[in-house]
C-alpha cells in the first residue's frame, strides 16, 4: 500500500471526471514501467492502445474494447513455467494493464509496483515491505511531475520590502 500515493491523489481528486486525463496518464506511465514482464502480445497491444488514446489516436470506443480485452487477458493469465517464478510478476504487470486501462490509478500502480519488485526478488515482494519504498517513491513523484501546478499564494503578512 502506497500512503503517500493514496493521499496525493485524494489531494488531487485524482478519480473526478474532470481529472481523467491526469488519471489515465499516471495509470499509463505504471504500466509502462512495467510492460517489459509483459508476457502476452494481446496485453502489450493493449497498453498500446491506451498510449495511442492520450495521444489523439484512439477513441473512447478502442480504449474500452482494449480495457475489456486487458480484463480477459489478466483474469486467465497462467503464469509462466519459467523456475524462477518470473510468472507471478507477468501476472502482476498484465492486471497493472488492465487497471490502467480502467483508469483505476492506484490498483494500477499497485499492481505496477508488485510486479517490478518481484521481477527483481520474489521474496522481498511477500516478505520485506521495506523493497517497495523506492518503487512507492518513484510513483509519487511521476504524479507529482504530471500535476497541475498550483499558483503561488501571496503572503500578505510579508511587508512590501520583505
Amino acid at each position: 500500500m502506497n500512503t503517500a500515493l493514496e493521499s496525493m491523489a485524494a489531494r488531487l481528486r485524482l478519480r473526478a471526471p474532470e481529472n481523467e486525463k491526469l488519471r489515465l496518464t499516471f495509470c499509463f506511465a505504471c504500466a509502462l514501467r512495467v510492460q517489459h514482464l509483459l508476457e502476452q502480445e494481446p496485453a502489450k497491444g493493449c497498453l498500446a492502445v491506451l498510449g495511442r488514446y492520450l495521444d489523439g489516436q484512439a477513441d473512447r470506443e478502442e480504449l474500452e474494447n482494449a480495457r475489456r480485452i486487458s480484463e480477459r487477458l489478466a483474469n486467465a493469465h497462467q503464469g509462466s513455467a519459467s523456475i524462477d517464478g518470473c510468472g507471478h510478476a507477468a501476472v502482476s504487470a498484465t492486471y497493472a494493464v488492465a487497471k490502467a486501462l480502467g483508469g483505476n490509478a492506484i490498483d494500477a500502480a499497485s499492481y505496477a509496483a508488485y510486479a517490478y519488485v518481484y521481477a527483481q526478488s520474489g521474496y522481498a515482494a511477500v516478505a520485506d515491505l521495506d523493497s517497495f519504498l523506492a518503487e512507492h517513491a518513484w510513483q509519487v513523484s511521476v504524479l507529482e511531475g504530471l500535476a497541475p501546478k498550483e499558483p503561488a499564494i501571496p503572503d500578505h503578512n510579508r511587508g512590501v520590502d520583505a
